[in-house]
């Protein structure tokens, strides 16, 4: 499927055996070298059941490509603009390889989490909750090490500054900025 910058997506994310999770709207961005970038503009509307949040700041999400080799596809990643309701400037989740079902991206949410605060503390939030229900979820093998494969991956690449979490974002929240309000 082909988008025009602008175009209305939306971020389903799941919790293993189908459970409902995050349902984000964004915006369509573009492309590079990293992968597809959506943007959620402050003031954007995101529910999980029991939760609705409405986002006080710009954020870009990145999405690997999918001809990336899969061991390396297992995330997607936030990338916070100034005045959040967090000291947050890098959220990325562990998830199962992210797939476009159309318009809508989809994924598996392994409970992970690679952060890394506005001062430059870096860490990875959510391993009790992973540990969990790798047991209580019967999470696969195969699935419980490709999340901790990626977290480790993601870690390292966050601590390094290597694209894309070395500023590679910035362009694209510019480019969210520029955008007609919906």
């Amino acid at each position: 499927m082909a988008f025009e910058l602008g175009d209305p997506v939306r971020i389903e994310m799941s919790k293993w055996g189908d459970r409902p999770h995050w349902h984000i709207p964004g915006r369509w961005l573009g492309s590079d070298e990293q992968g597809d970038w959506v943007g959620i503009a402050a003031g954007t509307r995101m529910v999980r059941p029991g939760l609705e949040v409405v986002s006080r700041n710009d954020q870009v999400g990145l999405v690997p490509h999918a001809d990336h080799p899969e061991p390396e596809r297992w995330w997607v990643a936030t990338f916070h603009g100034p005045g959040g309701a967090l000291p947050v400037s890098v959220y990325v989740d562990i998830t199962t390889p992210p797939r476009w079902d159309g318009t809508t991206l989809r994924t598996v949410d392994l409970d992970l989490d690679v952060v890394r605060e506005s001062e430059g503390r870096i860490y990875v939030d959510d391993e009790d909750e992973f540990a969990e229900h790798r047991v209580t979820l019967a999470y696969p093998a195969e699935v419980a090490s490709g999340a901790e494969w990626s977290c480790a991956h993601v870690r390292a690449a966050v601590a390094a500054g290597r694209p894309p979490y070395d500023g590679s974002h910035r362009p694209w929240l510019d480019l969210l900025n520029e955008l007609p309000p919906t």
